[in-house]
Order: C-alpha cells, then structure tokens, then sequence
C-alpha cells in the first residue's frame, strides 16, 4: 500500500476590500475599541487593549492611529467574515473574564457564610464588592 502526502490547502486569501456591510460592521466595532500607544527608538506602536494581535507603527501619534486602526478594521472584518465573533470593546464592561481559586473547604464555607450575612447572591458577587470596592 503506498501512500501520497497531502499538500495542505491554503486558505484564501483576501486581497480586495470587504463587502460594505462587512466593513460598516469592523469600523464600528473597532471605534469603539481602548487603543493604546507607546513611543519606541522614535516611532510610535499602537494596539487596541481588546485586540492586542493588531499592531500600527507610525513616525507620529496620527500615523500610527490611522495604521493601527486599519490593522484593527481588517482583523475584526476577517472575523466578521468568517462567521466569527469579535473582542467586545472593553469599554462595556462586559464581565467575560473568569478566575478560578482553590479554597479548603473551611475557606470555602466562610465565604459562602458571610457572602449571605451580607445579602450577596454569592460567594462572588461578594468577592468583587469587597475587592473592587477598594479602588
């Protein structure tokens, strides 16, 4: 039995612009991305805190938003055609983060105790009003 290797398919590349409904959607969705910028050996690097894989150099501030907001536009249009779903602008405050801890079960019963004495619907409601409180 012989056997053949297979030559990987290449995924299509886009090289025009996106449909304009598709496009519409990116550059709202972008707009509403945090972006940040440094300034390194002269020029400046920008990425959005919600996409940190998109990054635009430029030689001043104005450059380097025009390119990492082209960057941001193409990444989040590629997803939007693809079917896929884009990072939600940070700015939402939409709780999509998770942290897991590892408690005793003492640990455990404690929280959920005073978690309840205090009227919280739970241990991590409670959490995050004791800790973020502290702002």
């Amino acid at each position: 039995m012989t056997t053949k290797a297979m030559k990987p398919k290449k995924e299509k590349v886009k090289t025009g612009p996106f449909e304009p409904e598709i496009q519409a959607a990116a550059e709202r969705i972008v707009e509403a991305y945090d972006i940040v910028m440094r300034s390194e050996d002269g020029r400046w690097i920008g990425h959005a805190l919600e996409y940190p894989e998109a990054i635009g150099v430029g030689n001043s501030v104005q450059e380097c938003m025009t390119a990492t907001r082209e960057c941001l536009i193409a990444g989040v249009g590629t997803m939007l055609e693809r079917g896929q779903t884009p990072p939600v602008a940070a700015r939402q405050n939409l709780r999509t983060e998770q942290v897991n801890m590892r408690l005793t079960p003492e640990e455990k019963a404690l929280l959920e105790s005073r978690s309840r004495a205090k009227g919280f619907r739970g241990v991590a409601d409670y959490m995050r009003s004791a800790v973020l409180a502290e702002k």
